[in-house]
């Protein structure tokens, strides 16, 4: 074969004295003006630039659809091949563009490739098309997630409130604090970073990959209390930064409120009493200045995070300086013009302050006996816990970072060990510094002892707060944006903001709130809130990789190793444990709050797939569940109806309906309470490779109009060459083990006589045969269209007529009918079906027996017909006072049977029918309308008035005419408005014992 075969430039005449070589290609350079370039088709060196246009690129319109049949591009391909072209590359062969041709890769080609981000919907998909957007500058390991962590951890709980802590709970509680914390964020960070190093992160943070492992419904719940975190959290800063401003600058208070304190400090174990007037900063104050520092930081949040992360080295620079003066300060003192309590490093001191001190104190922190405030470990774990919350700083930056999967773990890994060693040393330095009436009193004590001067701590304090502040009015706005572009939540529109663009609504909606909270005023009421969400989205972020660990799905593959899932799950339990440990109040709030939001979403919510660790625990614990069951057949008692609906066999429904209403009904009929499962199926005839697009398309109208029925159950569309064959397909191969279908429900084709004589009949006798082939119990409605909805209430009996053992499933769907609001009303009657010579009294009382012990209530009937061979008038044909139908059906069976006889003696072949050879045999032909027209006959009788008739379903003869088959039915089924035609299978579905 010529290489011109393969799409190649070859040439196709035999008489050519040599094949030219082919030439060597190149591909057309990417030009600036260009859209998204899809295709780069290759040129011939040499080519003219008319050539060279029309190989160029071809464009694709964002959003379309790459997805294309297999075989248009080998047809494609092929049919170009014999053009002389070079045109086509041979990857083409594979029936998919090749990566050079989708991505123009750059070390194959030699240009840089400009992919565009996935789509929302598109996270699934490979490669997203769409225009190039201008990429904005992204932000590295220290930029990105060190410095924002670091900033955030080194905030205003370290300067105002560390030293207080120390001296309310001594140095080794406080060390126990720092380490309980620290453990609490260090286990966090490892879940962190094994999930963000399992594939490419968006923008989002904590509440990204909560979503996408724990579902959308937690996701969002989570995200939204995350976010209220970090509004909250900016307040904290805002009122830190104002309070050391009014301590550093008195005269700016607008209030002045002086605080008299009685101490209760013991020293040597004598109490040191003394009274001691302390200046607080006003409630005022606080509120008004800090009203005015969150606009200002609004309108700097309001130009871009470019500006922020411009200034933040400089923020950070001057916090690692004023913390660099502290520990100078520290290790000099005590230095002259020191306060009195200020002793230096001394070991006496360190003993002095081993212990805890727990006492009450106002709303300021300050010590009172007569105060509101009474503080223990559990208060100062809430107080506390907001100094070490700042490990999500990076990951809320996740769509500005250059490698998500190698900035998180790292940055933040570096500042959490960093930032919990500095907390533990601290704590040392802090307890062997001043003596505990020091540390109780003075809020500002690392400023007292800086070197060379206060300002500086004052500096770095008002420095730190505010880039804190910076911080959390910058990914508070932009988390509350990425659950807003998830599109779960309608009314979350609002903050939606594009790429590139600033979420100016969200940062205007967090800058509401953090005033909010500023007007409260007290920091030490504001740390627990945020305590509580910050610890809300800790345990989500542990259980998220908790749940990935232990289910170990195959896409389950980060780079981060150091993780278990253990590790995970003793972190979530530890973020829980300081939930509670803190306020159980606070803690039953905040989890109050997220199971709203999450019952919200679950109710207001779009769905949201994806591909959550849930769904892959449902998975797996489905494939568990399966295994455990086996292959061996379900006891009675854990026997569940799994119907298999045909949904249109026969007959024409409208186009846009792929099945009767009514079905769905019944199939819900089938079902106690909701529990079970219904496998929606319909067939296709035609070629599978021709029509498998039409059989995925009518596949989602139908499982979109089984939701819409609000039926459980799933789609399945066959395509089959036919109906008997699709369905023997269908019945041998649908389910898995036990979790097969194990009951046929079809509509009785009424339809059959005007429609198609013959092909009716045989695909109707046909999936019976298959079905007692199969061991499939088989429910055959007829009257569907008159079947009642939930909510049209019936009233009167549910007849049975019981004429085979089945397994006891017609007395099954009877009591099931019984569970549906429409039939509640009605009562069951059983008629037991008998010949004449049997003992009616006897059989009677052996129902009744059998039902009691079923714990089934109804009416027992025995009724006797006479057989067709008990009478003699019967075999000299029918009597002169038949009934019209009965006489119709003989004529139309004789005239069928005539036919086909006429049709086999002019072919000179055996009597066939459907391609199959059948035998007729007129006595049983009428044995079969004798028992059909007795049976009908007494169900009118019995049942005219009945709300649904059930009846046994006789099997076709074998080798017998389905056309006659057809005309037994007809006739057993003739003027009863509803019924319900029943065969079971080999085994029961009903037990007598407990």
């Amino acid at each position: 074969m010529e290489r011109g075969g393969f799409g190649g430039a070859g040439r196709h005449d035999e008489e050519a004295p040599a094949m030219r070589p082919a030439p060597q290609q190149r591909y057309r350079t990417v030009e600036s003006h260009d859209r998204a370039v899809v295709q780069m088709a290759p040129m011939e060196f040499g080519s003219s630039a008319d050539a060279s246009a029309s190989a160029g690129p071809r464009y694709i319109k964002p959003g379309t659809n790459l997805r294309t049949d297999a075989r248009m591009h080998m047809a494609s391909s092929n049919g170009r091949s014999f053009n002389g072209s070079q045109g086509d590359s041979k990857l083409e062969l594979f029936g998919f563009d090749s990566l050079v041709n989708i991505l123009g890769l750059k070390r194959m080609v030699g240009e840089q490739a400009q992919a565009s981000a996935s789509t929302r919907d598109g996270e699934n998909a490979g490669i997203a098309i769409g225009y190039p957007k201008e990429t904005e500058t992204k932000l590295d390991t220290m930029m990105g997630v060190f410095v924002p962590c670091l900033q955030n951890i080194l905030g205003i709980i370290y300067y105002i409130r560390f030293t207080w802590i120390v001296g309310m709970g001594g140095v080794w509680q406080s060390l126990v604090l720092v380490a309980f914390c620290g453990s609490c964020t260090f286990l966090t960070t490892i879940s962190l970073s094994a999930i963000a190093t399992n594939g490419a992160m968006k923008g989002g943070g904590p509440y990204y990959l909560i979503g996408r492992a724990l579902g959308p419904e937690v996701g969002v719940s989570i995200g939204l209390c995350f976010f209220l975190g970090n509004a909250v959290a900016g307040a904290m800063y805002v009122l830190g930064a104002v309070e050391t401003f009014l301590d550093a600058v008195p005269s700016a208070e607008l209030f002045q409120e002086s605080v008299t304190v009685v101490t209760n400090t013991f020293v040597n174990g004598t109490a040191a009493g003394n009274a001691t007037t302390i200046s607080t900063p006003n409630l005022h104050d606080l509120q008004v200045y800090g009203i005015i520092v969150t606009i200002l930081l609004c309108f700097i949040v309001f130009g871009g995070v470019k500006i922020i992360n411009k200034v933040a080295p400089a923020f950070l620079i001057s916090v690692l300086f004023s913390i660099l003066c502290i520990y100078i300060g520290v290790f000099i003192a005590p230095r002259p013009n020191a306060s009195k309590w200020i002793t230096g490093l001394s070991i006496t001191t360190l003993k002095d302050n081993w212990s805890s001190d727990y006492q009450r104190t106002n709303n300021a922190g300050v010590p009172d006996p007569n105060g509101s405030i009474y503080w223990d470990f559990n208060a100062l774990l809430g107080l506390y816990f907001p100094a070490v919350t700042g490990i999500m700083a990076g990951s809320n930056r996740s769509a500005s970072l250059k490698d998500t999967q190698r900035s998180i773990p790292t940055g933040t890994l570096h500042a959490t060990i960093s930032t919990t060693m500095m907390y533990l040393l601290s704590v040392f330095l802090f307890g062997a510094l001043s003596t505990r009436e020091g540390l109780l009193t003075d809020r500002l004590l690392c400023a007292a002892v800086a070197w060379p001067s206060p300002a500086v701590v004052y500096a770095g304090i008002i420095l730190s707060t505010l880039g804190a502040a910076l911080q959390s009015l910058t990914g508070a706005p932009r988390l509350l944006a990425a659950i807003a572009n998830d599109d779960i939540l309608p009314v979350l529109n609002y903050f939606k903001a594009y790429e590139g663009s600033e979420p100016h609504v969200a940062t205007l909606f967090t800058s509401f709130i953090c005033i909010s909270c500023v007007i409260i005023g007290n920091l030490d009421v504001i740390t627990p809130t945020i305590t509580m969400f910050f610890l809300l989205c800790y345990a989500g972020v542990n259980l998220s990789c908790f749940l990935l660990d232990l289910l170990d799905a195959p896409s389950w593959r980060p780079r981060w190793k150091l993780h278990h899932w253990s590790l995970s799950l003793i972190g979530a339990l530890l973020c829980i444990v300081i939930m509670f440990m803190i306020s159980w109040t606070f803690t039953v709030v905040s989890l109050a709050l997220a199971s709203l939001i999450y019952y919200y979403v679950s109710l207001k919510g779009k769905a949201g797939d994806w591909g959550d660790g849930f769904k892959s625990a449902y998975f797996q614990l489905a494939l568990r569940s399966l295994r455990s069951m086996g292959a061996n057949q379900v006891h009675p008692k854990n026997w569940y109806p799994i119907p298999l609906i045909f949904c249109r066999p026969w007959g024409k429904l409208p186009e846009d309906v792929p099945c009767h209403p009514k079905l769905a009904d019944f199939a819900n009929c089938m079902k106690k309470k909701g529990r079970g499962m219904s496998i929606f199926v319909s067939i296709i005839d035609g070629d599978y490779h021709e029509s498998a697009e039409d059989a995925k398309t009518a596949c989602r109208q139908l499982s979109a109009y089984i939701d819409y029925r609000r039926c459980e159950g799933v789609a399945e569309i066959i395509v089959a060459p036919s109906t008997s064959i699709g369905f023997r397909s269908i019945v041998q191969t649908m389910g898995l083990g036990n979790l097969k279908p194990n009951i046929v429900v079809m509509r009785y084709p009424e339809i059959w006589r005007r429609e198609n004589l013959t092909q009716i009949p045989s695909t109707f006798v046909s999936i019976i045969n298959d079905c007692i082939t199969a061991n499939k119990a088989v429910v055959i409605v007829k009257g569907l269209d008159e079947w009642p909805n939930e909510y049209q209430r019936q009233y009167g009996t549910i007849d049975l007529y019981w004429i085979v053992r089945d397994g006891g499933l017609m007395l099954l769907l009877s009591q099931l009918l019984l569970t549906k609001e429409s039939f509640e009303s009605c009562k069951i009657q059983v008629f037991c079906i008998a010949e004449e010579d049997t003992e009616a009294e006897e059989l009677k009382a052996d129902v009744k027996k059998f039902l009691y012990d079923l714990r089934m209530q109804a009416d027992v009937i025995v009724v006797t017909v006479k057989s067709w061979e008990a009478d003699p008038d019967r075999s000299g044909g029918s009597k002169k006072d038949d009934p019209e139908v009965y006489r119709s059906a003989q004529s139309r069976i004789r005239t069928y049977i005539s036919q086909l006889n006429e049709a086999a003696e002019r072919e000179r072949r055996p009597l066939m029918e459907g391609g199959k050879q059948v035998v007729v045999d007129e006595q049983k032909v009428e044995k079969f309308l004798y028992t059909m027209l007795k049976l009908n006959a007494t169900i009118l009788r019995h049942s005219r008035m009945a709300v649904v008739v059930l009846v046994s379903l006789p099997p076709p003869p074998l080798n017998h005419l389905a056309y006659c088959y057809m005309e037994y039915m007809d006739l057993l089924v003739e003027n009863i408005p509803r019924i319900l035609i029943v065969r079971g299978y080999r085994r029961d579905v009903v037990t007598l014992f407990t």
